[in-house]
């Protein structure tokens, strides 16, 4: 094969490549600012471009012909560099804006077993992406009282039919942070636009009712201890639900009440009888329970225009009803009584302050204190 150099002085030299060259000598030469002439520039670049070699000749015209060909490989490889540096930088711009795999750390289970930071009471942190998938599922559901109804229904069913050894699946966790949060937004459309009536009521009773049962569920054995990790984890459903004051004081209600009536079953239960680790179980978790409720929501409760002062009244004398039903069992268990001192000390803290004795009226207040 003929030398390029050669092919170059015999004036073989492909066109394109002629003018390649007399292209990169002109940038060349203008970019080191050599003296040169437009017109001897211009002639150089015609000679190159119409095969004339006459100019150049000998050990000279085979240098020059080496060092621009070298040249323009250097140019182009620099071009292909350009290029890929570009696309690089556009695919890392689009994965910013639209990233392709995001793992969403959700947050609906922090503080499991734990009570909250004071300074975090108004805190609300929500999954939109599962809040979104949730809200998909239910688009066709017109009425928003058959919303809730059927949020209510998925979240009892996936307690109910969810097994302790499968607690830790993914589905739980992701499923019933959705429902809940469903729930509690369905509950603050209806009570946004006064439709809260006695069907709504008796929803959320089965749903508190439902989840307490569940909450308490009776196994035996070796699967005590599984069970008592998914009871917590019911546990945290209801404190997320409790959130809401038309809810959370309603859980305080029935939970102090069902106390009451565990404690006085625990009077004639044989601490050796199979159903005694059971109850005590129970009573520890619904005890918790109203702490986790009282600690996170009682001050926010208070800042709604909505809040229920007659419900307030209510649980409130329940929760010092349970403590005095608790006292009975000193002798047996002292550690209920300590707990629920605890619940009744936050308690009597926060009832004490100036916007909840505006609230609550002297003769409760009397009950109460007196």
């Amino acid at each position: 094969m003929e030398n390029p150099a050669k092919q170059q002085a015999n004036g073989d030299l492909d066109p394109s490549l002629k003018l390649a060259l007399a292209l990169a000598i002109v940038k060349t030469r203008r970019r080191q600012k050599l003296p040169s002439s437009s017109a001897a520039t211009a002639a150089a670049a015609a000679a190159a471009a119409n095969g004339d070699s006459q100019g150049i000749s000998g050990d000279n015209s085979k240098s020059d012909a080496i060092k621009w060909k070298t040249k323009a490989k250097q140019r182009k490889e620099e071009i292909l560099r350009l290029k890929e540096d570009l696309k690089i930088a556009e695919d890392g711009v689009y994965h910013d804006v639209f990233p392709q795999n995001v793992s969403c750390k959700c947050y609906f289970y922090d503080n499991l077993g734990q009570l909250s930071p004071k300074s975090e009471y108004d805190q609300q942190r929500i999954g939109d992406v599962l809040r979104r998938r949730f809200l998909r599922q239910d688009t066709a559901i017109e009425s928003e009282m058959e919303q809730l109804r059927a949020s209510v229904d998925f979240l009892v069913e996936l307690c109910e039919t969810s097994s302790p050894r499968e607690v830790e699946e993914s589905k739980f966790k992701n499923w019933s942070h959705q429902a809940v949060d469903f729930i509690l937004a369905t509950l603050k459309a209806l009570l946004s636009g006064g439709k809260i009536d006695e069907k709504i009521e008796s929803i959320v009773s089965s749903l508190i009712m439902r989840l307490m049962r569940r909450m308490c569920n009776e196994s035996q054995g070796e699967e005590l201890a599984e069970c008592n990790t998914f009871q917590f984890y019911v546990q945290h459903l209801m404190r997320k639900l409790g959130s809401d004051p038309y809810v959370g004081q309603r859980v305080i209600l029935s939970v102090s009440q069902r106390i009451s009536i565990v404690a006085e079953s625990l009077l004639f239960v044989d601490p050796f009888d199979g159903a005694f680790p059971k109850m005590h179980n129970c009573m520890y978790i619904m005890i918790q329970l109203i702490e986790f409720l009282i600690s996170d929501n009682l001050l926010s409760w208070s800042t709604r225009q909505d809040f229920d002062t007659k419900l307030l009244e209510e649980w409130v004398l329940s929760v010092f009803h349970a403590r005095k039903g608790l006292d009975l069992l000193e002798s047996r268990n002292s550690l209920y009584m300590l707990y629920m001192d605890r619940v009744v000390g936050d308690l009597t803290r926060h009832l004490g302050q100036d916007s909840f004795i505006k609230m609550l009226r002297p003769d409760a207040l009397d009950k109460l204190f007196g």
